[in-house]
């Protein structure tokens, strides 16, 4: 925990909060803070600043906090992602907050199993931790936007089209095609695949709602390796 993100809820006056939750185990177990200690704070949708320890004991910590840094900016990139295993799933999440992700679809494909749409994973309270989580390490405070589609043909036939328009629309699969481009400013959507990829079919429709398949190379990275490095690459 890089940054010690405070919710609306958390307060207790205007600069006053009170922590009772896995945040106060983290103060004591991992940085063992101590009374007139300054540690970094962020509120969740607003500013980073910083939080002075007031007391600290075993049941709770108040801080009084100010904010006057604004979050780092995000990535220029909507990320639509077949759904991965849930698992898998909440690695990803972290990543998307992590690295700046401002929008991520989730989506259908033919080799999502339909058992991973039942996941508790998917319910928004899961979601949202998992965000926060990532937000934390990164030391950001606004979290990405998360949509579910479950149709893949409806959402890429119907909505994809303007989604891309004005941006570099890429989807990243293996196989004979470009390079994944490097360090693009211009805004971007992109496309990555569930285990195994996208089916042809799936490329097709892609391609033809203004996403060209590009790829990273020979080897076959696992979704939250693919992730990282597509975005890696690209900005």
């Amino acid at each position: 925990m890089n940054l010690l993100l405070l919710e609306p809820a958390d307060f207790i006056a205007g600069d006053r909060v009170l922590l009772r939750d896995r945040r106060l185990t983290h103060m004591r177990e991992v940085h063992r803070a101590e009374a007139g200690e300054h540690l970094k704070v962020g509120l969740v949708g607003g500013n980073i600043g910083s939080g002075q320890l007031l007391r600290l004991d075993a049941t709770e910590a108040e801080l009084q906090v100010s904010f006057d840094q604004p979050p780092p900016a995000k990535l220029p990139v909507t990320l639509l992602l077949a759904l991965p295993r849930p698992k898998m799933l909440r690695r990803v999440l972290q990543t998307v907050a992590a690295m700046g992700v401002p929008k991520l679809v989730v989506l259908n494909s033919y080799r999502v199993e339909k058992s991973f749409w039942q996941t508790p994973f998917l319910e928004p309270s899961a979601i949202r931790e998992q965000l926060i989580l990532g937000l934390e390490q990164a030391r950001d405070t606004v979290l990405p936007e998360v949509v579910i589609e479950k149709r893949f043909k409806p959402f890429v036939e119907d909505r994809l089209p303007q989604l891309a328009v004005g941006t570099c629309g890429l989807v990243g699969h293996p196989g004979d095609f470009p390079p994944c481009p490097r360090a693009l400013s211009e805004p971007v959507i992109l496309a990555i695949g569930p285990e195994g990829g996208w089916i042809p079919y799936e490329v097709d429709k892609l391609a033809a709602a203004g996403l060209q398949p590009v790829q990273l190379g020979d080897r076959i990275l696992r979704v939250e390796t693919a992730v990282a490095a597509l975005l890696a690459r690209l900005f």
